[in-house]
């Protein structure tokens, strides 16, 4: 779109400073006019309809949404494609309001062709003049019967002579090419102003320990493990009593059946036998116990907080008594 309209606005200034065209393209009043006596003709206040020139004011319109669609699409579209250049300059909430007015101003755009255009270009008459660069007398009476009469006058735009022309292109290229040059590097910084992606401007964050365990941690002196009797209650702090139920909430999903590293922890007798690590749990000793050393390393999926590994490692130090 970018190189059709710089190719557009050179075509434009070649026809306005070269051959002299008129600047029939751009509103007058005598558009408004035109539109008021067309207003009274379609409510039957006026035999015929406004004599339009080259123009009318609706193709005026048209040309001047394109005009306007294009600004649109271009700030728009540079807003999108370069959002951390745009949010130097104004507040991020520019750039999701870019992004509906981008998208709704092509809606309209489409709506404008479809409803518009097609049928008045191409149903209701069509008009062949994109392919011959011609219509015909009967169609220049009915559409622009002002221009025509101009021209049957003589009063029409006539092209200048040879020698005029060359004479004035001598002057219009060089500055063409140094304005199509100017406009064609600003595609390319449009394209290039960001890398290539915004993430590598963003700067790192920190990078900490998921669980940093206090080292070396306190643990209390060991208490003479209590043997119960036959026919006594279960323990409390003991594998029967707690710590049974809650292996199996913390770590049965990969400690039960699958066994995820040789450690199945379903029993207390596969709890002490332990897996690839070595033992699970040896009562009396937490260094030694397996459990203990991978939640003190911290990151595990199923990692203890501090108070629960402490109270882990005093009931192993207690001899991890399993009723």
């Amino acid at each position: 779109m970018m190189w059709v309209t710089i190719y557009h606005i050179i075509s434009v200034l070649y026809r306005i400073y070269v051959l002299r065209v008129p600047w029939s393209m751009l509103p007058l009043i005598e558009d408004f006019k035109h539109l008021y006596q067309d207003v009274r003709y379609y409510l039957g206040l006026r035999k015929h309809r406004a004599y339009y020139g080259r123009y009318n004011y609706a193709e005026k319109v048209e040309y001047l949404a394109v005009v306007w669609g294009t600004i649109i699409m271009g700030l728009t579209g540079f807003m999108m494609w370069n959002p951390i250049t745009t949010t130097k300059y104004l507040p991020g909430e520019a750039i999701p309001a870019a992004k509906v007015a981008h998208g709704l101003e092509a809606v309209l755009a489409v709506l404008a062709i479809i409803i518009w255009h097609m049928y008045h270009v191409h149903l209701k008459r069509f008009n062949k003049s994109m392919f011959t660069g011609k219509i015909t007398r009967q169609e220049m009476e009915e559409e622009h019967p002002a221009e025509l009469d101009e021209i049957e006058s003589g009063r029409g735009w006539k092209r200048p002579d040879e020698a005029t022309i060359r004479k004035r292109q001598q002057r219009f290229i060089p500055v063409a090419a140094i304005l199509a040059l100017v406009m064609s590097s600003g595609v390319i910084w449009f394209v290039n102003v960001e890398p290539a992606t915004a993430i590598t401007t963003v700067p790192r964050g920190e990078t900490v320990a998921a669980f940093a365990p206090v080292t070396p941690t306190p643990r209390p002196t060991p208490l003479p493990t209590p043997t119960p009797e036959l026919g006594a209650g279960v323990s409390p702090e003991s594998w029967e009593g707690k710590y049974s139920a809650w292996f199996q909430n913390r770590c049965g999903s990969c400690h039960g059946r699958t066994a995820v590293g040789g450690l199945n922890i379903a029993t207390y007798a596969d709890a002490l036998k332990g897996g690839k690590s070595g033992p699970g749990i040896v009562p009396g000793n937490p260094d030694a116990s397996a459990i203990v050393r991978i939640q003190s390393a911290g990151g595990h999926p199923g990692q203890f907080s501090i108070d629960e590994l402490n109270e882990l490692i005093n009931w192993i130090l207690e001899g991890a008594p399993e009723r």
